[in-house]
């Protein structure tokens, strides 16, 4: 990892995440995730581990594609909120469209812990 990414705030840090997420640019999640790195998401059970996540976005996760419009971060250097709206298609065809919201601790600029909160049951 470059000296800049070690360096980067963490809410450009988190910027970066979801352009990964939305491009479904799998093989850059360990540019914004730890190594070890644990995943709280509502209806999964916790995602612990770079392997495990990339393996719940590429065959779990079920979202065909769809983009996060975040509405806001807050972040210090270690701790970082964001919260927006997740639209677009499920595997299945169905239309998503849910409100989320992230908190997340950051070390070494990368994520260290994610924790993602939907307003109802929901992807």
């Amino acid at each position: 990892m470059s000296m800049a990414a070690l360096a980067r705030p963490a809410h450009v840090l988190i910027q970066h995440l979801f352009d990964v997420i939305d491009g479904q640019r799998w093989d850059e999640l360990d540019e914004v995730f730890a190594p070890d790195c644990v995943y709280y998401r509502p209806g999964y059970p916790t995602l612990e581990g770079l392997p495990r996540l990339e393996h719940f976005y590429r065959a779990e996760r079920i979202i065909r594609f769809g983009r996060h419009q975040v509405e806001n971060i807050v972040s210090e250097l270690s701790v970082a909120a964001c919260w927006g709206r997740f639209r677009g298609t499920g595997k299945t065809g169905e239309a998503l469209d849910e409100q989320f919201a992230d908190t997340y601790v950051v070390n070494g600029g990368r994520i260290v812990t994610r924790k993602t909160f939907f307003f109802r049951p929901a992807i």
